[in-house]
């Protein structure tokens, strides 16, 4: 089985495409989706109705927890697209297709197990909203242990937008160090994150999304490139959204 893990697409629909695109040639069975479909990008309509097409199941990230609930602890840029997305949903005028995006987005799910693995938006301590950032491994020994208490063999992890694999070592291996294939190691617990669809922020603007291949027990890294320019110009044109938020997607932060 061959499943692939895609993340913080963010309303990026050229992104998304184009991670769909470098697919139908991988010989995916699975896809699987670790929240934050929605903020900050100009087409989130568009890119729920695909992720709900294609995907077998989406968690809940914090994005999509502040349009369909409230944005707490956001910045103002962050609040302010919070707002705009929820506005795009609400304009649709066809009753059947309102309903349909607003079931999916009620259902996103906090945590999904399947195998050894362990699915979350953030941490498995706070499955919404806790980043768990590459320099933990090495500042915050407290805050890891207490992450990897809670995952058995493996877990599944978005949020930060950057690509790699956390070892209960504990280590952080960003996929070049990696040649960009991690085996999964029966003598060591992981936490591994698929990287950002929409907007990645590790300073590579290519797409970033991840396959595991559970025959082989390794999880192969990819970063594609899209037509950046084209969301910053949509971006761009929409008055609620600030003009900074496209043009970070240029240089991935």
């Amino acid at each position: 089985m061959r499943i692939a893990i895609i993340s913080d697409i963010h309303g990026n629909l050229e992104a998304l495409q184009a991670v769909f695109a470098h697919m139908e040639n991988e010989r995916v069975d699975r896809v699987i989706c670790l929240g934050d479909i929605l903020g900050y990008g100009p087409d989130p309509v568009a890119c729920v109705d695909l992720v709900s097409a294609r995907c077998e199941w989406s968690l809940m990230g914090n994005h999509d927890f502040g349009v369909l609930y409230e944005p707490t602890n956001f910045n103002a840029s962050a609040e302010q697209a919070a707002f705009w997305t929820r506005a795009q949903f609400e304009a649709e005028t066809d009753p059947e297709r309102a309903r349909r995006r607003w079931d999916f987005l009620g259902r996103l799910r906090v945590r999904v197990s399947f195998g050894e693995f362990l699915c979350v938006h953030g941490t498995p301590r706070r499955p919404i909203n806790e980043y768990l950032f590459p320099d933990d491994a090495l500042n915050s020994p407290v805050k890891m242990q207490q992450i990897f208490e809670r995952v058995e063999h493996y877990c599944l992890v978005g949020h930060t937008h950057v690509p790699g694999v956390f070892t209960n070592e504990p280590d952080f291996y960003p996929p070049d160090d990696l040649g960009g294939v991690y085996r999964l190691n029966g003598n060591e617990k992981a936490i591994i994150n698929p990287g950002s669809v929409g907007q990645p922020r590790d300073l590579d603007p290519r797409s970033s999304y991840a396959i595991l291949d559970e025959d082989a027990r390794e999880v192969h890294f990819h970063r594609l490139t899209y037509d950046v320019d084209a969301v910053v110009a949509k971006i761009h044109a929409i008055a609620e959204l600030s003009d900074w938020l496209g043009d970070r997607l240029r240089d991935g932060r």
